[in-house]
């Protein structure tokens, strides 16, 4: 045991220090995106949550104090689940905004899969209350606010992975609704591209995403999660540019504009009434925002992970004194 605690400690170190580059992938289509060991949090809330793989099968999935770093509550799982990341700048996702509820996506492998798993928990207890099975490939795009809907990306071809179709899932149904969402003023256009970076609205309504176009125009997509609704506005001035991967997206603190930036200079800014685009009248102004990334920790990554391997050695001890069903 003494040497299992000593790995689980070693591999937190190198999780704290790595980011979201890790070992196992989240579901986005694509290795070596997980977000598990910096977590996922809403605005106003005072903890965050994390996954720590922990061997055999299993996960430890914990509440963290947002500042301090002290461990509210921590469970083990049977499976490997991980909180979804869902853009390419590490960005996540799978928290509603009321706190309540949970989702965690099983790591991604290989691209395609024929099988999809998610495990929604009781956010308070960290309770598991249904595991989803899905035949075919998705990942993770959004959560409506109170956790009744959950919102995937289906890929629809396992050549291309540029592919896809926004769904909705009715967690109380346990059904996929039939419609893909769209947005009814481009019914007919495709939605294409990689998502580069993600912005929520401050009350977790809308989910911003900002896709490369996939060669063509870039485009923010803006996904109603209270309403099952989309709108696909298209960001005509960065066609051709040459350094998209660098953009990230940040919603004003009143929510009223969306802002597309480059480091601290602003690139475009976003009416998110009218879905209006202009450039700004001051690229320079850095306006109170809120980042869609959730990379930077308000508290110390390193000891916080630690003491999470602590606690995940000592829920593996339990575990194996008191045996669970297995999740999947």
């Amino acid at each position: 045991m003494t040497r299992r605690i000593l790995g689980l400690l070693g591999s937190a170190a190198i999780v704290a220090g790595a980011g979201a580059a890790t070992a196992v992938a989240d579901g986005l289509p694509v290795l070596g995106v997980d977000v598990g060991s910096t977590g996922v949090t809403v605005p106003g809330a005072t903890a965050r949550y994390v996954t720590l793989w922990s061997g055999r099968k299993s996960t430890v999935v914990a509440r963290v104090r947002r500042h301090g770093g002290r461990i509210d509550r921590s469970r083990l799982l049977q499976g490997t689940f991980t909180i979804p990341a869902v853009a390419y700048d590490g960005s996540a996702s799978g928290l509603s905004a009321d706190g309540r509820v949970l989702v965690l996506i099983q790591p991604r492998l290989s691209f395609p899969r024929v099988r999809t798993s998610f495990a929604v928990l009781d956010a308070r207890l960290l309770r598991v209350v249904k595991v989803l099975r899905l035949k075919g490939d998705f990942s993770f795009d959004a959560i409506s606010p109170s956790g009744n809907r959950i919102y995937l990306i289906q890929y629809l071809s396992p050549r291309d992975a540029t592919k896809y179709a926004v769904r909705a899932y009715d967690v109380g149904a346990g059904r996929l609704l039939p419609n893909p969402i769209v947005d009814p003023h481009e019914a007919d256009e495709q939605m294409r591209g990689q998502p580069l970076s993600r912005a929520m609205s401050p009350d977790g309504r809308w989910a911003y995403t900002l896709y490369d176009g996939n060669g063509k125009t870039p485009f923010v997509h803006a996904l109603d999660t209270s309403r099952a609704t989309a709108r696909c506005v298209d960001l005509d001035a960065l066609k051709g540019n040459r350094y998209l991967w660098r953009l990230r997206l940040t919603v004003h603190s009143d929510g009223k504009q969306l802002a597309v930036r480059d480091g601290s200079e602003t690139e475009l800014v976003v009416n998110t009434k009218t879905f209006a685009v202009r450039k700004p009248s001051e690229p320079s102004a850095t306006p109170a925002a809120r980042q869609g990334s959730s990379l930077t920790w308000p508290w110390a990554a390193g000891a916080s992970a630690i003491a999470l391997a602590v606690a995940a050695a000592g829920l593996v001890v339990a575990a194996r004194r008191h045996r669970r069903p297995a999740l999947g």
